[in-house]
């Protein structure tokens, strides 16, 4: 009998690392195993905890204490409560609906065990490749898989690899970017923290391909748990000789090392990343020459991100074809989302490209938390595009995508329901990028901040006859002017919502009102007389004195010296405060 429990971030988050810990107490001595596992992106159910024994595998979910003793009771084939915390059927099914290539180990196996990598035919493609394929032979499996770049520009890889492979040099480098610095992404630091084996196999592989010898993995420092796993892999494969000297007997050289970054979500553009790594101020540089040809430290590079590599393993084992056979024209294999925001049942979801954004966020993410109505999907992050309730059928390929405003990004998807103010919204991307700007190109630096201004004044409830169509035109003078893909695509928020919520923007600025009641400013705050029962409550919690009354008589709101907090709305008990 083995028990493993969900240890990655989000697991130890909501208390797997206590559950562990009592479980191994409880375990010790009975011969019964236990082992910790990655995410296995059902974040919404954690801690989880997998119970296997001689009939099948039995999954309990939400386990706190009182479920923990009661999975050791069953262990011990005593009298327990453990089936009222096993999964349900509609979780279940949910997880079995995917298609999992990136993810296909993480939440099944020990991360910290080479030998259950091993057991799941890991390292297999990377001998395959060193012992019967010229690196030609791997760069054209590749090129027949159709993988694109995951990190978010959705570059060819077998293209980047090819031009790393014919530059000349003795000294080139095979680089992971795993700098994940999007607001609510989080599918690098899940697949690290779960399988950190196969972003090292798919680096071998790609080391191999173009003839480098040295890799670097850049990952922020914001995930200790992600480095810790990380070295403990790098450590057990050259023990194992699959790193360092002579891999699998060859002459192959080739070894792994680990950049912690200071997490700027610029350095997730390549040369800046490059820039990082020099220890210099991580900005963009012009392109050509680019890293195939001049990277880091003017040494050709190849930069590919960690779900680019975690396919890799799996190609080779099952060929181009394979991959290639699934998602859509243009877009070919599986794609892993992050789903955040409003979202019913937020985690990760990897499914075939090809799939609409109603079946990941419906079918997967249960629709969106507490029955309120989808309003729009943010995609690609910060520098991604709001799609509107209507455009949710839109086949999620890189394409497609585009034609909406969005972009694939890396894959975050954030919700939005009915309550999400846009312009309050784009504001708030529009304030990331503004402070992650590197400051290099002027229409991204000033025009970014001209925009922000703008956004400001109009949820403050100032916005000016004009002000609409001046974000308009500074969105695409910043997009046509900045150097880097951060600059190009910093607009993309505004833009979008411009494009499909212009009313709001012009609610704001022309009614100086707030229809989704989120732009405090634009707010109103009032007492309905038939339903205020005098209890007093409101006008004790108000922190400005603004109410007035006696009891069990009807309050009043003086609006002069309300300071809209809201407070009064959240704590009258009979809906009495009235909003507009």
């Amino acid at each position: 009998m083995k028990i493993t429990v969900g240890k990655g971030s989000c697991g130890i988050a909501a208390g797997a690392a206590e559950i562990f810990d009592l479980l191994e107490q409880g375990v010790r001595g009975s011969g019964v195993e236990i082992k910790p596992t990655g995410c296995i992106g059902m974040c919404y159910l954690e801690p989880i905890v997998n119970f296997f024994h001689d009939k099948g595998t039995d999954t309990y979910v939400r386990v706190d204490r009182i479920a923990a003793n009661e999975i050791l009771k069953l262990a011990r084939s005593e009298q327990n409560n453990a089936g009222q915390y096993a999964i349900s059927k509609e979780d279940l099914d949910i997880l079995n609906s995917q298609y999992r290539i990136a993810l296909q180990n993480c939440g099944i196996i020990d991360p910290e065990s080479i030998e259950e990598y091993i057991e799941k035919e890991g390292y297999k493609a990377a001998k395959k490749c060193i012992e019967e394929m010229t690196p030609e032979r791997v760069i054209e499996e590749i090129k027949i898989s159709g993988l694109r770049g995951r990190g978010g520009a959705g570059f060819p890889t077998w293209f980047k690899w090819n031009a790393a492979r014919k530059s000349l040099g003795k000294i080139k480098y095979m680089i992971c970017n795993a700098d994940e610095g999007d607001p609510g992404a989080f599918m690098d630091r899940a697949v690290i923290e779960g399988d950190p084996h196969a972003i090292i196999e798919g680096m071998i592989i790609g080391a191999y391909a173009i003839g480098a010898t040295e890799g670097i993995v850049y990952v922020r420092a914001e995930y200790p748990l992600a480095i810790t796993r990380f070295n403990i892999a790098l450590e057990q494969a050259r023990v194992k000789g699959i790193l360092g000297t002579g891999l699998f007997g060859s002459g192959f050289n080739f070894d792994i090392s680990i950049k912690a970054g200071a997490g700027a979500f610029v350095c997730g553009e390549e040369t800046a990343l490059i820039a990082s790594l020099e220890g210099e101020r991580g900005m963009p540089r012009l392109k050509p020459p680019f890293p195939a040809q001049k990277g880091y430290w003017q040494k050709p590079s190849n930069i590919n991100n960690v779900e680019t590599y975690a396919n890799i393993p799996w190609i080779i084992r099952k060929g181009g074809q394979a991959f290639s056979a699934l998602g859509a024209e243009n877009s070919k294999g599986t794609k892993v989302f992050a789903l955040t925001g409003k979202v019913a049942k937020g985690g990760l979801a990897e499914v075939p490209m090809g799939k609409t954004v109603q079946d990941v966020v419906y079918g997967i993410g249960g629709g969106v938390k507490g029955n309120k109505s989808l309003k729009a999907v943010q995609m690609g992050g910060p520098s991604g595009g709001c799609i509107p309730y209507d455009l949710i059928g839109t086949e999620i390929d890189y394409r497609s995508l585009a034609e909406t405003g969005a972009i694939m990004g890396s894959g975050g998807m954030v919700i939005m329901d009915e309550s999400t103010c846009m312009v309050d919204m784009a504001r708030f991307f529009l304030d990331f990028i503004r402070k992650e700007s590197c400051g290099k190109c002027t229409h991204c630096r000033v025009g970014t901040k001209r925009m922000l201004e703008i956004l400001n004044r109009i949820c403050n409830g100032q916005g000016r006859e004009g002000d609409i169509e001046l974000l308009g035109d500074l969105a695409e003078q910043i997009k046509s002017g900045s150097m880097c893909a951060l600059g190009q695509s910093a607009p993309n928020p505004v833009l979008t919502t411009l494009k499909y919520f212009k009313n709001e923007y012009e609610d704001h600025v022309k009614l100086k009102k707030c229809t989704a009641r989120q732009c405090k400013p634009l707010m109103s705050f009032s007492v309905n007389p038939e339903k205020c029962t005098g209890c007093t409550l409101c006008a004790r919690k108000c922190p400005s004195g603004a109410i007035t009354g006696e009891v069990k008589s009807t309050h009043s709101i003086d609006r002069e010296k309300c300071v809209k907090c809201g407070i009064c709305a959240e704590v009258c008990r009979f809906g009495a405060v009235l909003v507009e």
